[in-house]
């Protein structure tokens, strides 16, 4: 029997149980994000609103990226009777999300009022056919691919989705943003500001605006921020810098000046570094030819692109690929 029921609706005297399915190198902050702000709910509202679970694709203890074992109470089937199932999922999403665990998700999906996703686990909802006609997001590094790889969902570049009965979330801090949506629209907007405060966190609780690429660095200068974004999104198609500089209503040479008064470095260097920070996240995370990954980023040929990679990480891109 499939449950529609939506959880993001006042709680009236029901308290919501939560399953995760935390999958192997998961990293503890997207757990945290997830499980924290509940914990928080539940310790303002004085009461047990919400309840959760950990489950793990073999039942046993699972290891997080920073070396810490997860405790975790059984198998997926050990989530059954929770109303919502989130996965959490970061590295290797393909080789630890098994057949048989993809075959389970499919066949318990609607056994549970929603099912959710955080990080690269909409890869794994995806592949069980879980988002088909829905509208879903994914971590901004994965936009593309994920696109690219599953036509039947509408992926979008926000930081979380609601999608009737399914949920996805960009990464850690969307996932807090996701938990303190779910609070405010069960609780009310007041009780979802007390456990952000608590925090001492500035929640986006519109979770449309777009994921913010952590390439970017914190500046105040405006001019710098919208130059470093259009730079962020031509790393393929790589802008002239005289473009980007009208666009800010600048000249090259002051141009030049905002970019090293704010990071020590010229606007064609920065620029650079954008493109050979995403290529080595390419080359380490993803199983894209080394000529691919120059072209995604605005490289002409592969030996350009190896020559630039190596004096800016030491190691040519094969090399760190292997190890």
């Amino acid at each position: 029997m499939t449950v529609t029921e939506s959880i993001f609706t006042p709680a009236a005297d029901r308290s919501l149980d939560i399953a995760v399915l935390v999958l192997p190198r998961a990293s503890i902050l997207e757990v945290a994000s997830v499980l924290d702000p509940l914990r928080n709910a539940n310790r303002h509202l004085g009461e047990e609103g919400f309840r959760w679970r950990i489950v793990s694709p073999s039942g046993a203890d699972v290891a997080l990226t920073c070396g810490i074992a997860l405790p975790a109470i059984g198998p997926l089937h050990a989530a059954v009777g929770a109303d919502a199932l989130i996965v959490v999922a970061g590295y290797n999403q393909s080789e630890v999300a098994t057949r048989p665990l993809i075959a389970d998700l499919r066949r318990l999906a609607g056994r549970f009022r929603a099912v959710g996703a955080v990080d690269a686990g909409p890869w794994v909802l995806a592949r069980a056919g879980l988002l088909d006609g829905h509208r879903a997001t994914v971590h901004w590094e994965d936009l593309e691919d994920f696109a690219s790889a599953h036509r039947a969902i509408d992926v979008v570049p926000d930081r979380f989705v609601i999608s009737r009965n399914r949920f996805t979330a960009g990464g850690a801090a969307p996932a807090a943003d996701l938990m303190l949506h779910l609070i405010g629209a069960r609780y009310g907007a007041a009780l979802a500001g007390q456990v952000a405060a608590s925090f001492q966190y500035e929640p986006q609780f519109d979770g449309s605006r777009p994921q913010r690429p952590g390439l970017l660095p914190v500046v105040g200068d405006a001019r710098l921020v919208g130059a470093l974004a259009m730079m962020n999104a031509h790393l393929e198609d790589v802008l002239p810098l005289a473009v980007i500089a009208r666009a800010q209503g600048l000249g090259l040479r002051r141009m030049e000046q905002v970019f090293r008064d704010a990071l020590g470095k010229g606007p064609g260097a920065a620029y650079l570094d954008l493109r050979l920070q995403m290529a080595r996240r390419m080359v380490s995370d993803t199983d894209h030819s080394l000529r691919d990954i120059a072209l995604r980023c605005g490289f002409v040929d592969p030996t350009s692109f190896s020559r630039a990679f190596r004096r800016r990480f030491g190691s040519a891109p094969s090399r760190i690929r292997t190890s």
